[in-house]
């Protein structure tokens, strides 16, 4: 059986804004690493949208850059939109029924498969989907922008805490 993990990138107060920070080298290794590892990911619309980034090779990127866009390239995605009409390559459009959907991947397949997006997030939470939960806290404070978590969570408890990189601290949770 699948776990469904969420996990992202955010500033001490919270927010997760993928402009206004970015991974240092070694944290940047460790979400490729964490990506060639994934059973897949399943996306909220914006979120897909920002990690289309990824389908084409751009000339200015760096090897690592190279090596992180195969790895997304190559895993199976699952995007939960009603305003899509259609996806890129290796992806699946969600439009309807979204709790059957992710209970049939977490039935179906083995390993981890990654929930990017605060409001997905969100939603599989109120469906009791999410397995654990893992923040990468960057020493940034923002004062604004999208929270990480979109609503109320059910009790959770600590598992884990890593240093990542020079100054990043993933602290990982899971349901109490």
């Amino acid at each position: 059986m699948a776990r469904i993990v969420f996990g992202m990138n955010q500033s001490l107060d919270g927010y997760v804004d993928h402009q206004e920070f970015a991974p240092d080298p070694a944290l940047f290794r460790h979400w490729t690493g964490h990506v060639r590892g994934l059973t897949g990911s399943v996306y909220g619309r914006r979120m897909y949208e920002v990690m289309r980034y990824w389908d084409e090779d751009r000339p200015e990127w760096s090897a690592e850059q190279h090596e992180f866009a195969m790895a997304w390239r190559s895993q199976p995605k699952w995007v939960v939109s009603r305003s899509l009409k259609s996806v890129g390559p290796n992806a699946t459009l969600v439009e309807d029924d979204i709790a059957a959907a992710i209970r049939g991947l977490k039935t179906q397949l083995v390993g981890e498969i990654s929930v990017s997006g605060p409001e997905l997030a969100q939603s599989l939470t109120d469906l009791g989907l999410i397995d654990e939960y893992r923040l990468y806290f960057h020493p940034v404070v923002l004062g604004r922008g999208k929270p990480f978590f979109a609503g109320p969570r059910p009790p959770l408890r600590l598992v884990a805490s890593d240093l990542i990189g020079a100054d990043v601290i993933r602290l990982t949770y899971v349901p109490a």
